[in-house]
Order: C-alpha cells, then structure tokens, then sequence
C-alpha cells in the first residue's frame, strides 16, 4: 500500500532545495522512540513503505508504529531517450519533503534493544541520514 495523496492542488510543482531545518515535528509525540532525520532530503512513497515493513517485523504484533510523514509532492519524469524540450514530464511518483530534525516514525509498546536494532535496519532503507531518539531525551 503506497502513500499517495487523494487529490493535489497542482498537478507539477518545484521541487527546490531544502536549506533549512525544521520548525516543526521535531520531537517524539505519540510512541517512545522515533526515528528523527539528520540531513535534508527527500523521501519516496517507496521507501516510507520499505521503512514500514522493517519496523513491523521487529514489532512483532505488540507495538504501534506512527508515521509522521506524508509524500504529498508530486515528482514528474521523462520518458526514456525523450528529446530535450517538449516540456515537463508526467507525473511518476510522490515525495516527501524532509528537513534536518524531523521525527520520521516513531514506535512504542518495545524495549530499548529491540527498539534500537529496528531502527538501525530502518535507517538503512531511507536514502538520507538518520538517529534514534526517545521521548525523554532532551533534543
């Protein structure tokens, strides 16, 4: 099951670079540990997906999983040996925009080593750097 938006504003948006780092979404709200990036970068549905499924192996039916990110931004694409010019391509699949602090998942109900262990093989799936944090360490 891949994320993707119901319905968009625009069909093709920018994608501009993210120089910034987050203003928001910056500390663990829900579970006890989460996963908070520590680089800019952009995320597929694909590999949110990928991340998912790594964190739900580890889970084992007792913790709960949040996801604290949504690709809403659409990435356009090319065909294959397409000419230069004839405009933007067409929309191929949708990311998300993550800036440097955000808490990507966060998981619960686990003890720390488990914890630990599923979010080093979590962070291997995402294509930007990552860390654990618990709720109660300070930032």
């Amino acid at each position: 099951m891949l994320l993707v938006p119901k319905r968009w504003k625009h069909r093709k948006q920018f994608r501009w670079r993210i120089k910034w780092k987050a203003k928001g979404n910056t500390y663990v709200a829900f579970g006890d540990y989460g996963i908070k990036a520590t680089q800019n970068g952009y995320i597929t549905s694909r590999q949110i997906e990928a991340t998912r499924r790594v964190l739900v192996r580890y889970n084992r039916k007792v913790g709960k999983i949040w996801i604290r990110i949504f690709p809403d931004i659409p990435y356009t694409k090319l065909g294959g040996e397409m000419p230069m010019g004839k405009g933007k391509g067409w929309v191929d699949h949708f990311v998300a925009r993550v800036k440097r602090g955000t808490i990507l998942f966060e998981i619960s109900w686990v003890n720390k080593e488990i914890a630990k262990e599923a979010i080093k093989q979590a962070g291997y799936k995402l294509p930007i750097k990552t860390r654990m944090v618990s709720r109660h360490e300070i930032n």
